[in-house]
């Protein structure tokens, strides 16, 4: 609690300098990522405390405040009594993941509602976006062969550092997942498997550009580490970006006159979107094409984006 008190002194005097200076303001802005990093951690681990009890609620509120409401785990964008597709918010597992077996997981949430699922491909826990489930093992079955033989067209949407001088890009480098001492993925030329991306410049805002990437193989975190390897880091990504850092909308705008203190940031997780997927269903052998609307956050940022510089993902 006496932590949490000295903190948010500091908090204040910081605030109190970035008012009349530019090193005022990167200190301040700096200690309010650490605190909100500490504030994820401690309540990542909440079901860990005794009596179900967060350290935080012992810190002073105007520290650890938000108005933000809690994004729902998930949407549903269609069902059937063969499938269920949804769009799924960051931070959950689509499945079990044996490097983190207590992170929270979509398919045991969706369940509660759908019944019985098979999962029959995965995204990174960090993206968000669109997963297909099966509802029965014959689905199931027809649809992995669907993912096996390359016959499913994904797209993904991301915000990368950088602008690109190329207008679309094919990248080949054989992938080694699980490939170091963070688990991430690496390029091994001997060792690793197969794996293509199809990029795509969809426009430039500022310092950020939009890229459109469509993953011809399925391999763990391969946009992320594809895009690495050319030079193009996603914005947030905890794992393959030098520059992890949340967006802010003061950071962006010119002339920005909000409150520096209650600034909330529009984006503080990892920027990839699986958007839309193609593939033909397991019944009808109907082809069918949904699209996963943004989620909340990255929803906010490219309305922003898009007022500042004219491009937006959604139109192009």
């Amino acid at each position: 609690r006496h932590t949490g008190f000295g903190y948010c002194a500091l908090l204040k005097v910081a605030l109190a300098f970035s008012n009349f200076s530019f090193l005022g303001r990167y200190i301040y802005l700096r200690m309010q990522d650490f605190y909100s990093f500490i504030a994820y951690m401690i309540n990542r681990n909440i079901e860990n405390l005794p009596n179900n009890r967060s350290p935080l609620q012992e810190l002073p509120l105007f520290c650890y405040t938000s108005s933000m409401k809690k994004t729902p785990d998930y949407t549903t964008i269609y069902q059937d009594d063969q499938i269920v597709i949804l769009n799924k918010r960051s931070g959950l597992l689509i499945a079990a993941d044996r490097y983190d077996l207590e992170a929270p997981r979509l398919d045991l949430e969706a369940e509660k509602e759908f019944g019985k699922l098979y999962a029959v491909h995965r995204i990174d826990k960090d993206t968000s976006g669109i997963i297909i489930y099966a509802r029965n093992p014959e689905a199931h079955q027809k649809l992995s062969l669907q993912f096996q033989e390359r016959q499913v067209e994904k797209t993904y949407h991301c915000l990368v550092h950088g602008h690109p001088l190329w207008n679309e890009l094919k990248v080949d480098l054989p992938l080694l997942p699980d490939g170091d001492a963070r688990h991430r993925t690496v390029v091994n030329k001997k060792t690793g498997k197969p794996s293509t991306t199809f990029l795509r410049l969809i426009g430039t805002c500022g310092q950020f550009s939009w890229i459109e990437a469509k993953p011809k193989t399925g391999r763990t975190h391969q946009i992320r580490v594809h895009l690495s390897q050319s030079g193009f880091c996603i914005v947030c990504d905890p794992l393959y970006s030098g520059n992890q850092k949340p967006i802010r909308l003061s950071e962006i705008k010119r002339n920005w006159r909000g409150d520096q203190f209650e600034e909330q940031p529009l984006l503080s997780r990892l920027g990839l979107h699986a958007y839309k997927i193609t593939f033909t269903h397991p019944t009808t052998g109907e082809k069918m094409i949904f699209t996963a609307p943004y989620q909340k956050d990255m929803e906010a940022l490219r309305k922003q984006l898009s007022k500042l510089y004219g491009v937006d993902p959604l139109s192009q």
